[in-house]
């Protein structure tokens, strides 16, 4: 008989009922399991504001740092753009940079080739300014036909992400200007 009326106690309809809370938006609706719930982030760190890498909408996004560390990736209440959401892709980027998945060495297929090869960052750096260097040297047209002075190059162009901030548009058109690239364009203006 106890266990019948420890039964029918444990429903919520007769908690609510008895305690005058025909809603259920007390303590009634409460279990011991959500009880000891708390919130994802109450423990995660320090926020830091980022932008969401994925597409160019730039949803802002709050990343949150413990030990050096990424713990957990929110959307930016304070963004004008996005107000605190995150498209499915944005609210998952924090298994982008935390997924043992993710690929973390960078990799090279040489002409013709049919493996991929483990690179260390500063030579694959190197190989990318030497074939920059290389394709602005070969495409450089100093004039025109007519004699008018072009000084660039149309064999190397420039799209930009939307993740960029203005700063780093900036430097990037100084470095493009300087190298004579005059084809840069930005995906954030669509």
């Amino acid at each position: 008989m106890s266990t019948l009326i420890e039964r029918l106690e444990s429903w919520p309809l007769l908690r609510q009922l008895r305690r005058s809370d025909p809603c259920a938006v007390g303590d009634t609706a409460a279990t011991e399991r959500t009880r000891g719930l708390k919130a994802r982030i109450r423990d995660a760190g320090k926020p830091v504001r980022s932008v969401c890498p994925y597409c160019a909408v730039g949803c802002g996004q709050k990343v949150y740092v413990k030990d050096g560390k990424i713990t957990d990736i929110e959307g930016d209440e304070d963004s004008p753009i996005s107000r605190g959401r995150l498209c499915p892709k944005g609210a998952a980027s924090f298994q982008l940079v935390t997924g043992d998945h993710r690929i973390r060495d960078v990799l090279y297929r040489p002409p013709g080739g049919t493996q991929w090869d483990v690179l260390p960052l500063e030579k694959a750096i190197d190989m990318v300014a030497d074939r920059v260097w290389q394709t602005r040297e070969e495409t450089w047209e100093e004039n025109a036909p007519n004699g008018e002075s072009l000084k660039r190059t149309l064999g190397i162009a420039h799209l930009g992400g939307a993740t960029l901030d203005n700063e780093e548009n900036y430097l990037l058109k100084k470095l493009y200007t300087a190298l004579g690239i005059i084809q840069v364009e930005n995906q954030a203006r669509i």
